[in-house]
């Protein structure tokens, strides 16, 4: 065999090797931001609520067989001074309503004024051009409400898409309930 030849099988096998290495999977969620798992207590809930939160992993351009793929993060902003939320579900829905993927599934404590956030990548189109999050959170305090906001952004070449779509409150939770987070 010819050297060239030889270089070119062994370049098309660390091709294949890098990709194969790089294929992005979804099985587990991507989170971003520290926080800690609140279990083993008894929450004595004052407040909380389930908001809609819009999102878009892709966008449609012109048809239907046309679509232009987005980066998805779904931040959750505490707002309050002093006291943490508590994150009781984070769940991710397609275009059909249909669950793709829950993120949270042990109740998750945000500190007072922290950040926390989940992403879904640009290659994970499972949630379509009408996704959406459903988030619950809830307070063993009267707390100032979150803001829960996805912001999609893409970049190709000199060009960039971005938008940020606001979370909207579709249960309020004002009654006390204890919860138990005993494993």
């Amino acid at each position: 065999m010819h050297s060239r030849t030889i270089k070119s099988i062994v370049l098309v096998i660390a091709t294949i090797a890098l990709l194969i290495g790089c294929t992005p999977t979804f099985d587990e969620p991507l989170t971003t931001g520290s926080f800690q798992a609140v279990t083993g207590r008894d929450l004595r809930i004052v407040t909380g609520q389930t908001l809609y939160v819009p999102a878009y992993s892709e966008v449609l351009l012109g048809g239907r067989d046309q679509t232009h793929e987005l980066v998805v993060t779904l931040a959750v902003h505490n707002t309050d001074l002093n006291a943490p939320i508590i994150l009781q579900s984070v769940r991710y829905h397609d275009t059909d309503g249909d669950l793709v993927r829950s993120y949270v599934t042990d109740p998750i404590e945000v500190s007072a004024l922290a950040t926390t956030g989940f992403l879904v990548e640009a290659q994970d189109t499972t949630g379509g051009w009408g996704s959406n999050f459903i988030v619950e959170w809830v307070a063993e305090e009267p707390v100032s409400e979150p803001i829960v906001e996805a912001i999609m952004v893409s970049r190709s070449g000199s060009q960039g898409i971005s938008l940020i779509s606001l979370g909207r409150v579709i249960a309020q939770n004002d009654a006390e309930s204890d919860i138990s987070t005993e494993e």
